[in-house]
């Protein structure tokens, strides 16, 4: 049984885009990436799974559980973190900690104590007095402290410094390694490539690729950098090209023999393709303009 399972999992809102038609299959015990610019229909997505919106269309499941009958079951299995946290003011951060276990029925000051110790969170301060990285850092525990079987988290590492992100992401895996699934939703490509072995893109509220990050890699597209000069104009494919005296620089996804025989026409002392990264890949798929705001 997956963790979470969408078939055609629709929300509309008016004429504003929401999503459309998302089916999404993540293994238990896997680490999925849910990537896509902002604007992309991820929040919409995660909001959906958690009953937070009601689907237009679709359904989904979590542990094999129906999102819309039995949403108090599934959240009772998940740890949640949004975006952007909101806490009530003039609530300490023990506080809010303590809050968010009672409301599950658990202990778990010990969890949330070492949790804190690791991520530098002084659990005495007020929250409003809290910057965006440490509201982030207390949602990061609220969301953790009871040892979800799954986490939902949405552009977790917003806020972190970099120290306090290779911390988070470390915490991560220690949790996926004692069977925990997580499902991160991130437009920095870097951190699905380096810590996700599945991931999906999401344009425009659909789903435009999905596989293992290492099948996502595989698209055609090639990483092209050229010492010398060439003429691109005729050829088709070519995407984020960037020149300066004596070099270029492109992703390429069309025709080879038209490449070769574009450079072949040209002034060449030295060509390199390569593969693509994930980012590159992202290219691949939004191209110019794509992905909306």
């Amino acid at each position: 049984m997956d963790a979470i399972c969408t078939e055609g999992l629709t929300k509309r809102y008016g004429r504003a885009r929401g999503i459309e038609g998302v089916s999404l299959a993540v293994a238990r015990g896997d680490v999925f990436g849910f990537i896509g610019p902002n604007g992309a229909g991820k929040s919409t997505t995660i909001r959906a799974l958690l009953g937070l919106v009601r689907p237009s269309a679709g359904r989904g499941l979590i542990f094999g559980l129906d999102i819309g009958k039995d949403r108090e079951r599934i959240l009772a299995r998940v740890g949640y973190l949004p975006a952007e946290a909101a806490f009530w003011p003039g609530m300490r951060v023990r506080e809010v900690l303590r809050l968010s276990a009672d409301l599950r029925r658990r202990r778990c000051g010990k969890a949330a104590e070492a949790l804190c110790e690791r991520l530098r969170l002084d659990p005495s301060r007020r929250v409003e007095e809290l910057s965006f990285g440490d509201r982030k850092k207390a949602a990061i525990v609220c969301a953790m402290q009871h040892e979800p079987e799954l986490l939902i988290l949405d552009e977790p590492t917003g806020g972190l410094d970099p120290l306090m992100q290779r911390e988070f992401f470390a915490i991560l895996r220690e949790r996926n390694q004692a069977g925990a699934t997580v499902f991160l939703s991130s437009h920095i490509l870097s951190e699905v490539q380096h810590n996700c072995s599945r991931a999906a893109i999401i344009r425009e509220g659909r789903i435009i690729a999905s596989g293992s990050v290492k099948e996502l890699s595989r698209t055609g597209a090639k990483r092209v950098s050229v010492r010398g000069a060439m003429d691109c104009g005729a050829l088709s494919g070519v995407r984020d090209l960037h020149t300066s005296p004596g070099s270029m620089d492109f992703l390429y996804g069309g025709s080879m023999k038209s490449l070769l025989r574009a450079a072949a026409a040209g002034d060449i002392r030295d060509i390199t393709i390569t593969e693509p990264d994930l980012e590159e890949v992202f290219l691949h798929y939004y191209g110019e303009g794509g992905g909306g705001a």
